[in-house]
């Protein structure tokens, strides 16, 4: 389709932020006081990133981007959503941080940043905003050093076939082209005044992976998870701290998936 998406989701996500912030989700206090927001998985991936230069993909108002930063890399975050990057720019001023932030299109990433990374990371619900995986294959690569990582963790193609309260398989598992919804709520604020147009694509984990094979990227990594680190469904319960679940579902179905391509 054409970039129509862009600024749908650009506006769904300016007043999604404006929730987001002050959400109990997020737990903004405890951010500030220097609680680290990145979860196990992408930790246990990432290692000593002192020094590392890391460029954070859909970084959302960079509580992710400033926890890289406190663990001692040079960040640079994108996001879409201006109002997202305002935030950021604000919290990492407020913190004493150096990231860099950035507000444009993933695919518009060559047109703003002019630099190689050791690392470039994102996570949790990202890729579902992007029509194009050879696109985005493509910026991923691009910004990569000789020897540089990809780190990605991602919630599991599967979880997006189920409707809202996961009864009901909707959606093709395969990108089957378009997904145009009116939602109430948000994943963490549920029920929050806001009901707008979102256009999202399903990504198979087979198109995930060969749009980055292409690339000439190889894989180090590769594993699926029965749970979540987030809390950002409806009928889930913490079965283990920090581990999600479907409770209806009993763990059977794959939440989370996390990958490192290398050149």
């Amino acid at each position: 389709m054409s970039n129509e998406y862009f600024e749908i989701n650009k506006y769904l996500w300016n007043e999604k932020t404006k929730i987001h912030v002050d959400s109990d989700f997020y737990e903004m206090d405890d951010f500030l006081a220097g609680k680290n927001t990145l979860k196990p998985i992408e930790l246990s991936l990432l290692g000593d990133i002192a020094g590392k230069k890391i460029l954070h993909l859909q970084c959302h108002f960079g509580q992710d981007s400033l926890s890289l930063a406190r663990m001692g890399a040079e960040v640079t975050g994108l996001d879409i959503s201006d109002a997202s990057i305002a935030k950021a720019q604000e919290l990492n001023n407020t913190l004493g941080l150096n990231a860099q932030f950035i507000c444009c299109d993933v695919y518009s990433a060559k047109e703003y940043i002019h630099e190689k990374f050791d690392i470039v990371f994102t996570s949790y619900g990202t890729i579902g905003w992007l029509p194009d995986m050879d696109k985005w294959a493509d910026i991923v690569s691009h910004f990569m050093k000789p020897n540089g990582k990809f780190i990605f963790v991602e919630l599991h193609p599967a979880v997006w076939m189920y409707d809202a309260d996961f009864k009901d398989l909707m959606f093709s598992y395969f990108n089957k082209g378009a997904i145009i919804e009116m939602n109430p709520g948000t994943y963490a604020e549920p029920q929050a005044d806001i009901k707008l147009q979102e256009i999202g694509w399903n990504h198979p984990l087979s198109e995930v992976c060969t749009a980055l094979l292409k690339k000439g990227l190889n894989m180090k990594h590769f594993e699926e998870f029965d749970y979540s680190p987030h809390q950002c469904f409806n009928g889930m319960i913490e079965r283990a701290p920090g581990e999600y679940i479907i409770e209806s579902l009993e763990a059977k179905l794959p939440m989370t998936y996390s990958l490192v391509m290398q050149y």
